[in-house]
């Protein structure tokens, strides 16, 4: 079962929805809304985006991997049946059809682009003036196989002011066992 897929950190805990979810939490402001998940994977931010906002929000799930997105269906049907999830089986790299947005979660995909300010330009552009950019993301510059290029808040602070976002603010760490730490972020679309 999706939501029971645990991620183990390096203390040999497991991360679950419920971490998943404190990650997110301060940087969603209420229930409801028209949100993105750029790089959904299995969908873990997916479902915790969904616990979040609740049954008055629709969703559009985004992962190149169909597989993926099929497998975050039924656990989405099956814990969060009214919460509304268009799924998109595209690269999220590319320029996506999507409508104005009151937030975009990047939880665990930025890593995977070498060269981030187009793809930050078009996020930018995604979101309504004040939306919300929800960055989850190791707290590194140097990478490895699995996660190529990271960066630490440090540097993404500094690559989300460069790229026309404000406000950006550190919500949470925890620990990891890829790259030691994992991080949630919040950059703000500016009025």
């Amino acid at each position: 079962m999706l939501l029971q897929k645990k991620l183990q950190n390096e203390r040999g805990q497991r991360m679950n929805h419920n971490d998943h979810v404190r990650l997110l939490r301060k940087g969603v402001v209420g229930p409801g809304g028209v949100w993105a998940d750029l790089g959904s994977g299995w969908g873990a931010f997916t479902l915790a985006l969904a616990d979040l906002l609740g049954p008055t929000a629709r969703i559009y799930s985004i992962d190149k991997e169909r597989a993926s997105l099929r497998q975050q269906e039924q656990a989405l049907h099956e814990h969060f049946p009214t919460v509304e999830v268009a799924y998109q089986a595209t690269d999220f790299t590319r320029h996506l059809d999507l409508p104005p947005l009151d937030g975009v979660v990047m939880a665990n995909s930025l890593h995977y682009v070498r060269k981030k300010d187009d793809l930050l330009q078009r996020v930018r552009g995604y979101l309504r003036p004040g939306g919300r950019l929800l960055l989850v993301e190791y707290n590194a510059d140097r990478g490895n196989f699995w996660a190529p290029y990271p960066l630490s808040y440090r540097t993404w602070e500094a690559l989300a002011r460069q790229n026309g976002f404000a406000h950006t603010t550190l919500l949470e760490r925890a620990p990891s066992r890829y790259l030691n730490e994992i991080y949630s972020a919040l950059s703000i679309r500016p009025d």
